[in-house]
């Protein structure tokens, strides 16, 4: 199948007056299901709308959203794969020099707060045109929410946006049913009760002063509709409780079955509404998603300048689940795609392997299989398919609930049948694994398996820190549990006669992580021999567990205050300490030793950073050093 129009000769090439959509994105068009503007435009063209896609528009006028002509449903804008604000700048507010999801790797492609900008140029193109919003960008900010680059609370980017209604989550379902409604001829303005949309209400009662005057009580009066803190007095609290407050409704409220629709107030008579989520794709439906007929590469307009560096990562990886249930509080996937995992069939996996496998450019190697976690492939346990995501309990935190099904049996079939295709040289994992749910399991064979086949020399892992106190804010299990996984992992990897390694991600400067925290963390790291590949300093973004805890230095589930590095300063020396091998590095590990009076650590962790540097251009961890230990506790 043809890639989609990107201009006004493709799309009368094939023969169309106008376009049912135009599908406005901050990414250059990669038609790949791993990109969400390929998997909306895909499931409306398979429902028999026509859908011409706008990538990166130039947003200095309206003059190129008027490129196909005026839509006949409708304009749909997202920013992108990743948040617009994320892919400008790093955590210390730098601007970021490249990017992955423009021609070339070149930054510059498109506006902060992509979705504000490109909704005001459509409607200065075309002012009756509906405005559908969408994406992971609008999908965290759908309420009032902390803003870490304005470091303030902003208004739903639906307001903002000045858009007519906003989906969240993974939209399939809702675009359909959307696009369905606005095809029947009803104004957008009505479209109030489809699930998975938050729309914009206005009490005309109140508005115009009627008498008897209808109160957000009586006109949200059912049961199943909650009433959120109201956006002034989020803004107002300067103890932020009702921050917390809000967060937390909007975090027990997330689940298909057992959420409520909730309602924020703004103006005297305007209010914020989201309906009730949307069912997660069933294990058919996501088949049919993933099945549709993507060209799986880059638009051809981009060859001069070398393509899309972004399908690298993907282009011969299988997404073979959605949703996840680990609750890790820095992660907006929770509250994205929902808790509950649903993962597609053995056979629409295998047969877009082999699709894989007839490229000409494929070499023998399947970079992934998973998704969000790679080894979840169902909703948790039973419980949670029949009555919901239970909303003030984790599934693996602080330990895994008694009533889960752990079972990797259905994703083992699935990696034996790939590894055996023709033209397979090597199946690897590179999602993720959750190894404390590998280790719920009483059978071995998962992590041998691993070990044996899918593992080239390291595998990665993600503890993100070693003090158990940090670790719990960030709900991930504690430092015993990575140790017992190591402990396995190794022992595994010697019965095998294997040499592979553990490759940690820690993220710095998480809320709860003081400096000592990162310096018991650098101690750890030195004793242990684990040189980090990638150390992540905590980036607060919408939507997140940890970005309240951020903003409000309060945990939301018990009101308990939590210390949050927020100076540029401590921020740099927390990362530093993590990645203190690093000659670079040396004047602010040294700073922060000082400041916590470890001014005796400074030779132990310092004392032989060119012999690490050395050593690490290998891509080995270094060698533990079991008596670090006993050297630097204090008398």
């Amino acid at each position: 199948m043809p890639f989609l129009p990107v201009t006004i000769d493709e799309m009368k090439q094939r023969g169309w007056l106008q376009p049912d959509f135009v599908l406005i994105t901050g990414d250059a068009y990669v038609d790949h299901p791993s990109f969400g503007s390929a998997v909306i435009s895909r499931v409306l063209e398979s429902h028999g709308f026509k859908v011409a896609i706008l990538a990166q528009p130039d947003w200095k006028s309206a003059d190129d959203f008027r490129r196909f002509g005026k839509p006949r449903l409708g304009f749909l804008i997202n920013a992108g794969n990743v948040d617009s604000m994320v892919n400008h700048y790093s955590v210390f507010k730098h601007r970021r020099k490249t990017d992955s999801y423009s021609p070339g790797g070149k930054a510059g492609k498109r506006p902060d707060r992509a979705v504000i900008v490109y909704s005001g140029r459509a409607r200065e193109a075309y002012k009756d045109v509906p405005v559908i919003i969408g994406g992971i960008e609008v999908s965290l900010r759908r309420f009032g929410h902390y803003d870490y680059w304005d470091d303030k609370v902003r208004r739903s980017v639906l307001l903002d946006a000045k858009a007519d209604l906003l989906i969240y989550g993974m939209g399939e379902r809702a675009i359909v049913e959307i696009a369905e409604a606005l095809n029947s001829g009803i104004d957008v303005k009505d479209i109030g009760w489809i699930k998975g949309t938050v729309y914009r209400a206005v009490n005309k009662q109140l508005r115009e002063g009627f008498p008897g005057e209808l109160y957000e009580a009586e006109w949200f009066s059912d049961e199943d509709t909650l009433m959120l803190p109201r956006f002034h007095e989020i803004v107002g609290d300067i103890n932020r409780l009702n921050y917390c407050k809000s967060f937390l409704m909007q975090y027990q409220n997330n689940d298909f079955i057992n959420g409520k629709r909730l309602v924020e107030k703004y103006e005297e008579s305007v209010y914020v509404v989201q309906n009730p989520p949307q069912e997660p794709l069933s294990t058919e439906e996501l088949d049919d998603v993933y099945e549709l007929p993507y060209e799986g590469t880059w638009h051809p307009i981009y060859k001069e300048e070398g393509g899309v560096p972004a399908i690298e990562e993907v282009k011969f990886s299988i997404t073979a689940n959605r949703g996840c249930f680990g609750g890790c509080a820095f992660c907006a996937i929770t509250y994205h795609q929902g808790r509950e995992v649903r993962g597609r069939s053995k056979g629409s996996i295998v047969r877009e392997a082999v699709r894989l496998t007839e490229k000409e450019d494929f070499k023998g190697y399947i970079h992934d299989i998973g998704g969000p976690t790679a080894n979840f492939r169902k909703a948790a346990c039973t419980k949670q398919q029949r009555s919901g995501v239970c909303k003030n309990k984790d599934c693996l935190y602080p330990k895994p609930c008694k009533q889960m099904d752990i079972d990797h049996s259905e994703y083992l079939d699935i990696l034996r049948t790939v590894r055996s295709l023709d033209k397979v040289k090597k199946v690897f994992i590179r999602s993720g694994i959750r190894y404390d749910y590998l280790l719920a399991e009483n059978d071995d064979k998962f992590l041998e398996e691993l070990c044996r086949y899918h593992v080239s020399g390291t595998l990665k892992v993600a503890p993100e820190h070693i003090s158990n106190r940090v670790l719990a804010k960030m709900r991930k299990p504690s430092k015993e549990v990575f140790l017992s996984f190591d402990k396995k992992y190794k022992e595994t990897n010697k019965r095998l006669s294997l040499k592979q390694y553990l490759i940690p991600y820690f993220i710095s400067s998480h809320p709860g992580s003081t400096l000592e925290d990162a310096v018991e963390l650098a101690l750890f790291l030195k004793e242990n021999g684990f040189i980090p590949d990638q150390v992540q300093d905590f980036y607060p973004t919408p939507g997140t567990l940890s970005t309240c805890m951020y903003y409000t230095e309060l945990d939301p589930f018990t009101g308990e205050e939590i210390y949050v590095a927020k100076s540029l300063e401590e921020k740099r020396m927390q990362r530093a300490l993590l990645h203190f091998n690093k000659p670079e590095n040396s004047g602010l590990v040294k700073k922060a030793l000082q400041k916590v009076n470890r001014e005796d650590l400074i030779p132990v962790l310092l004392g032989s950073v060119h012999n690490n540097m050395i050593r690490n251009r290998s891509n080995k961890p270094e060698k533990p050093n079991k008596n670090i230990r006993k050297a630097v506790e204090r008398k």
